[in-house]
């Protein structure tokens, strides 16, 4: 119904925002971890949205990126899992690292979001490992690395390559991405360089 709202943030509560559009106060679900992102209220915002109906209530979901939205959608289609699960998933995991969580089977990550248990991250994976690629999800966070602050394409190439040679050495997507990015990371690195400071950052994770 709606595919995206823009207008003046009202109010910020723990999981929901009240978004003005139009002089009609919007109340909109979203991911706890994404509060951290408005400076407060009286800006100006635009939110990705997805309208859930059911027969006793209908809702709005919120998101800032399209992708995000696009991964919101992507769990409603697991079995027992609807916006509230899903909500729950994107509140402790960044879609690029639910994506490498899938790719990887580690589904103790995945059931540390509240209300999701092993089984149901077990199923999550069984349901949408078949729908992800690694190579496009490498190629995904590569690009959302080039877009940090500071940080430039030949940078984020770098990483990129130290987690798929983590990849290959055995490791899942998931720990090397972590690895790669704890890292403190400097100009002028190579991938050899970053490869064995990852190696390095595995004994702690």
């Amino acid at each position: 119904m709606y595919s995206y709202m823009k207008g003046e943030l009202i109010e910020i509560l723990d999981d929901t925002i009240v978004l003005e559009v139009n002089h009609i106060g919007y109340n909109i679900h979203i991911p706890a971890s994404i509060i951290d992102n408005f400076s407060g209220t009286g800006q100006t915002i635009k939110i990705y949205t997805y309208f859930h109906v059911k027969e006793d209530s209908m809702k709005l979901y919120g998101f800032l990126t399209q992708d995000d939205l696009n991964v919101f959608k992507l769990l409603l289609g697991v079995n027992g899992i609807g916006p509230k699960g899903a909500l729950a998933i994107l509140t402790v995991m960044t879609p690029d690292d639910l994506r490498f969580a899938i790719l990887g089977d580690d589904a103790k990550t995945i059931a540390k979001a509240p209300g999701i248990g092993i089984k149901t991250a077990q199923r999550l994976i069984l349901e949408l490992k078949d729908k992800l690629d690694l190579q496009e999800a490498l190629e995904v966070k590569a690009a959302h690395m080039a877009e940090e602050p500071g940080e430039s394409s030949a940078d984020s190439g770098i990483k990129n390559e130290a987690v798929q040679a983590l990849a290959a050495l055995g490791y899942s997507s998931t720990e090397a991405l972590k690895a790669v990015k704890a890292v403190k990371f400097t100009e002028g690195m190579t991938v050899e360089e970053v490869l064995k400071a990852s190696l390095k950052q595995m004994a702690f994770l």
